[in-house]
């Protein structure tokens, strides 16, 4: 298999190669935080961790260099950790094999973590090159955003000097990101009741899979289906007609990540099993031919699976799927600020029986609005509350406010056009960046957000872009060298 070494850059491809061998599912970060440490010792830079585990490491200014301001060079340590339901993959202990792919970087089966490994590696790349022209250095590499922002929530007031922040995790070439939209999750718990299943009846188990998913933010208005909601559509109508009994739901996996997969197990009566089955190839032809410009792989099939000892009561299963039917997803709002943009959004992220008598169902709210992004979630937890479900809010996080103005990102965006011929597109994102707490402990900072082409971040689908990962670097190097005294 083809070394990610023989890529240009060598130092970042060398790198990030180095990463993905590295176990690091958000919140179990001790192997990479002590790769990074390790990393420190060996090229003799100043380290430290604070209390929550993010990691900063100072390098001092290349000669003629030392009176330009400090920058700080910002990414996260952890990885979205999905995989397709037939692979097998420990990601605690198994390294991720990287893969070239025309022109594309990417995993087998497994997110790639490119997202915000590649950011990392930038870092690294940077810290261990002596011959680079820059000023002052902070690397913070910051732990768990991909589940709850924990390292940002964390971070104290006096742990970085430098006033200048270079996010590394934005997935866009040609693209600065100088806003981003703040995020909460609604929880909800529903009890259910179970009877005893009834005679003369027939199990099966019925999928949905082979859908792009993707990131929560990023991807939420690419027309994508999300398979929870196309399984309870399916059911919603089978209960009615055919008198299906469920016996278990689960769909979907992380909260920033679009359901990718969705399995439930039902009963229905021997004599309506072969109806159910013409509807559900019906079903099938109609839900392919709505997507079949954006999930060209969609799948929705069966397999028949041994009779369960119990069921869900009518009741339950009708109050369960009312749930999941009314609960919304997808896009709320259109910006009326920046073109284009997605204002506010809810993802509908996954539904997991935990136990035979309860089901958890996990939902993210995003908006670049605070009044809106609360408004998403109360719209969601009126939902939960009207099937009988508890309800609960995450703290939530604030969006990081554009600031058009900004001395960074006018380097950056002149620099781009100086190197590549083009104007750079300047706006917000709807994904969330730890940029916005950042604010909250340096009201001072001034940031920019950028980085190569990622597709279809959060998903085993995911891969990164060669020719845009090198533009990175060299748009990078470029930025540290602009930022001067008197720039």
């Amino acid at each position: 298999m083809k070394k990610l070494e023989s890529l240009n850059p060598k130092p970042l491809w060398h790198y990030f190669e180095e990463i993905c061998a590295v176990p690091r599912p958000s919140k179990k970060e001790e192997k990479i935080r002590a790769f990074l440490l390790e990393f420190a010792k060996q090229e003799g830079l100043d380290a430290e961790t604070d209390e929550i585990g993010n990691v900063l490491i100072r390098k001092p200014a290349s000669s003629g260099m030392e009176k330009s301001p400090t920058v700080i060079l910002q990414a996260h340590m952890d990885m979205v950790c999905e995989k397709n339901s037939d692979k097998t993959f420990n990601f605690e202990k198994d390294p991720i094999v990287p893969i070239i792919d025309n022109g594309w970087v990417k995993a087998d089966g497994t997110t790639l973590g490119a997202d915000n490994g590649i950011g990392v590696a930038a870092q690294l790349a940077v810290l261990a090159d002596k011959s680079l022209v820059h000023g002052p250095l902070e690397c913070l590499i910051t732990v768990d955003e991909e589940t709850g922002l924990s390292g940002a929530f964390a971070l104290k007031p006096d742990f970085l000097k430098g006033k200048i922040l270079l996010n590394l995790d934005s997935e866009d070439d040609g693209e600065l990101f100088i806003g981003c939209a703040g995020g909460i999750d609604t929880l909800g718990e529903l009890e259910l009741q179970r009877e005893k299943t009834p005679g003369k009846s027939f199990a099966l188990k019925i999928m949905v899979r082979g859908l792009w998913g993707g990131h929560s933010g990023d991807d939420i208005n690419k027309g994508r289906g999300n398979a929870i909601k196309i399984l309870t559509r399916f059911l919603w109508q089978a209960i009615r007609d055919f008198g299906v009994r469920i016996v278990e739901f689960n769909g979907g996996n992380l909260r920033n990540a679009i359901a990718r997969e969705a399995s439930a197990t039902i009963i229905v009566p021997s004599v309506q099993k072969e109806q159910l089955v013409a509807e559900l190839n019906i079903f099938s032809s109609d839900v392919e031919f709505e997507y079949q410009r954006t999930e060209p792989n969609l799948v929705v099939d069966h397999d028949s699976t041994s009779l369960p000892a119990t069921v869900l009561t009518q009741a339950s299963q009708e109050k369960f799927l009312n749930l999941l039917m009314a609960c919304p997803h997808g896009v709320l709002e259109m910006s009326t600020r920046m073109k284009d943009m997605v204002e506010t959004s809810t993802n509908l992220a996954s539904v997991k029986f935990g136990t035979s008598t309860k089901v958890q169902i996990t939902t993210s709210q995003r908006s670049e609005l605070e009044s809106r992004k609360l408004m998403a979630a109360q719209m969601v937890r009126s939902v939960f509350e009207m099937a009988g479900a508890e309800a609960k809010h995450s703290e939530g996080y604030p969006g990081w406010t554009p600031n058009p103005g900004s001395y960074i990102v006018g380097v950056a965006a002149q620099s781009y056009k100086r190197l590549f011929g083009q104007e750079p597109i300047v706006r917000s994102i709807h994904a969330g960046l730890e940029c916005g707490l950042f604010l909250e402990k340096y009201p001072e900072l001034d940031m920019v957000s950028f980085g190569p082409t990622i597709r279809n971040a959060h998903s085993p689908d995911e891969r990164i872009h060669i020719e845009s990962t090198e533009k990175f670097w060299v748009h990078l190097l470029d930025v540290l060298r602009m930022v001067v005294v008197g720039e």
